[in-house]
């Protein structure tokens, strides 16, 4: 008998290529396939043959990649190595335009960040004025942190609202614990912008979701910080006596005011757009009445100021030397401050009759759409720059940790790089909008740029704390002391949120966020506007109606996000423990503890508009290659298999030869 020749082996990696008759005759496969759909026919009978599931291509099999790791920015144009000398020089050249025109994009997009903030406060700047009046509703630590969010938000500028409640502080409407606060609320109102930034990224669902999640790790930083410090101060004052204690241990003098680095840069474009008088709000917070009829436009840039001495009227000759009666009334010799207008201002607004409101809405749309075409081409031009060899070597200095044992280290020196930078370029919103779009396409990890966001925090606090060394004798104490809470409030947070690992719950609750809202892109919106409008103005419209109505709605309500809070970690931990019903929330209607119903609502809203409202929709590119995405991702990858399709009539599904 003749030897039995040896099986042929075949690799895992050529297997799939690799000829099937080779391994099992066709002879013998024939007949199997042949009878195939008789003997499927006979398994139905005994189960539902319809809910077997098409087959698809073993694409299908493979693991998706995870959308929080750093994509790689391939690089697919013709080697270095393979281009002639013209065609090198060409890149190089090209590279350089592309880094010109980078910069150039990335100066209109920090002035644009400065007009956006000047649109705001022309449009709720005299309301975020108004705000701070209300004496006895800011003796309520809840209503001044809310305050202080409204009010920063309205004016897109920590450093505005910090310098409103100086002023109050200097005059002595509020004392500096009352103003504690109001100085927490700044620091979340902040975090909006880059925010409003990170939602310009909506249309790649991967990069949107990183870009919000690492927007929105600053919020939730904020606001767990607040949850933990704000209860601390009101009990104990800790913030205030230490910060007091610092104040009374140095003699601290007046120095010079915080170096202006980028202002120098962008103020000639800024300035020539618009300037504002930001004293009329500062006049407005300490109940200067004759403010309100004054317009936050600057309409003339030289002006001299001179004190002549005229009669006045008064209420009584109590502090006066020279002092009258005359027809009823009591008159006095006093100061008068005359303003001399010198020279007129030349920005585009200066000769404009407009109201303040009208003014800012047109600067508000303008800058909302010079910021969102700045950014989408940062964001083209970033992704053709980082590719190959260039981002390897980027990604590595941004988010490789340093060796074994010194790896913890690495989180520090991007808090200190965070807080330089910010000092650089005096704005915690400016730095914070510049690295989302570079979280958004995976150039930085969600991780790295979590301790550089807190090193933005330190940043924007050190250059208040030496712009309030800049202030009179008579204001230094206490615009320095509330400088000094604010920078004590950010490190403290940082000390609980950042040096152990399994504190760093930031993170892990902006990854969540960001997995919403790239599922449901509509919810970015909805957290947007609860969070930064009308949680404060609810908490602030109870406040109104004093303490104990607040703590009348407020206790239940968080004792109920409390209880959510517990039964969904034990949900996913152990449900044994839990009574049988609250296993799972499907016992509540599904609109309660699902957000598909009102996203098939949305959905509907949105198709109605475009439906209806936007012709141009029909026509867009856009639309189309979303279509064609969808109905991709529901098709079959390769094919349908026949010998899974069944017809209704059982006398098909048999065929004889």
């Amino acid at each position: 008998m003749a030897p039995r020749p040896e099986a042929e082996s075949v690799s895992p990696a050529a297997l799939s290529t690799f000829p099937l008759s080779r391994i099992i005759p066709a002879s013998v496969l024939l007949p199997h396939f042949l009878t195939l759909p008789h003997a499927l026919t006979s398994l139905g009978e005994k189960s539902s043959i319809k809910d077997v599931v098409p087959a698809r291509s073993t694409m299908d099999l493979v693991d998706a990649d995870d959308p929080w790791d750093l994509p790689d920015l391939i690089d697919t144009g013709i080697k270095w190595s393979d281009l002639d000398t013209r065609g090198k020089i060409l890149r190089v050249l090209t590279g350089i335009g592309k880094g010109i025109l980078l910069l150039g994009f990335l100066y209109v997009f920090i002035c644009s960040l400065d007009i956006l903030s000047s649109a705001f406060q022309l449009v709720g700047g005299k309301a975020a004025g108004d705000i701070f009046q209300g004496n006895a509703v800011l003796a309520n630590p809840v209503a001044g942190l809310v305050i202080g969010v409204l009010v920063t938000v309205l004016v897109q500028s920590s450093s505005t609202s910090s310098s409103i409640v100086v002023s109050m502080v200097s005059s002595g409407i509020l004392d500096v614990q009352t103003a504690v606060p109001i100085i927490m609320g700044a620091n979340i109102g902040t975090s909006v912008t880059n925010t409003i930034v990170a939602m310009m990224q909506a249309g790649d669902r991967n990069e949107f979701r990183r870009a919000f999640a690492g927007a929105t790790v600053h919020d939730f930083f904020n606001w767990l910080s607040v949850l933990i410090l704000l209860p601390l101060e009101v009990a104990t004052g800790v913030l205030y006596k230490f910060t007091q204690f610092l104040i009374t241990s140095f003699n601290i003098q007046s120095g010079e005011d915080a170096p202006d680095l980028l202002n120098v840069i962008t103020d000639p474009l800024t300035d020539s757009i618009i300037q504002l008088d930001k004293s009329v709000i500062n006049d407005l917070a300490t109940g200067d009445e004759g403010a309100r009829n004054k317009s936050l436009i600057k309409f003339w840039c030289t002006v001299e100021k001179y004190k002549v001495l005229q009669n006045v009227s008064v209420e009584s000759c109590v502090n006066y030397t020279a002092c009258w009666e005359d027809g009823g009334k009591f008159w006095a010799e006093q100061n008068v401050t005359m303003t001399n207008n010198i020279e007129r201002c030349s920005h585009i607004f200066a000769y404009t009759t407009l109201p303040d409101l009208a003014v800012g809405l047109i600067l508000l749309a303008a800058s909302l759409l010079l910021l969102c075409t700045c950014l989408i081409l940062i964001v083209k031009l970033l992704n053709s720059m980082l590719k190959g060899q260039v981002a390897v070597v980027i990604k590595k200095v941004l988010n490789t940790d340093f060796p074994f044992p010194f790896g913890w280290v690495t989180g520090y020196i991007a808090i200190m790089v965070g807080a330089g930078m910010t000092f650089i370029v005096q704005s915690s919103s400016v730095f914070t909008s510049a690295i989302t779009p570079l979280v958004g396409i995976g150039v930085i990890s969600l991780e790295r740029a979590y301790p550089l966001t807190l090193g933005s925090n330190i940043g924007t606090t050190t250059t208040s704390i030496l712009a309030a060394m800049a202030s009179p004798g008579d204001t230094l104490s206490d615009s320095l002391q509330i400088a000094l809470c604010h920078f004590i409030f950010n490190i403290m947070g940082i000390l609980i949120w950042y040096p152990i690992p399994f504190m760093r719950i930031p993170i892990r609750l902006a990854r969540g966020l960001g997995n919403r809202t790239a599922k449901y892109r509509w919810f970015a919106i909805l957290y947007l506007i609860l969070c930064f409008l009308v949680l404060p103005l609810s908490v602030f419209g109870l406040s109104m109606a004093g303490w104990i109505v607040m703590v009348s709605v407020c206790v239940p309500i968080v004792v109920l996000i409390i209880f959510v809070i517990v039964v969904n970690v034990m949900q996913s931990r152990c449900p044994r423990f839990l009574p049988k019903v609250l296993r799972s929330w499907d016992f509540l209607p599904r609109p309660l503890h699902s957000l598909a119903p009102w996203d098939a609502v949305v959905t509907s809203m949105l198709g109605f508009c475009g439906n209806r409202c936007c012709c141009c929709c029909k026509c867009s590119n856009c639309c189309q290659r979303n279509d064609e995405e969808a109905v991709r991702k529901g098709s079959l990858e390769v094919y349908d298999n026949p010998a899974m399709s069944f017809d209704d009539d059982p006398k098909d599904t048999v065929t004889h030869f």
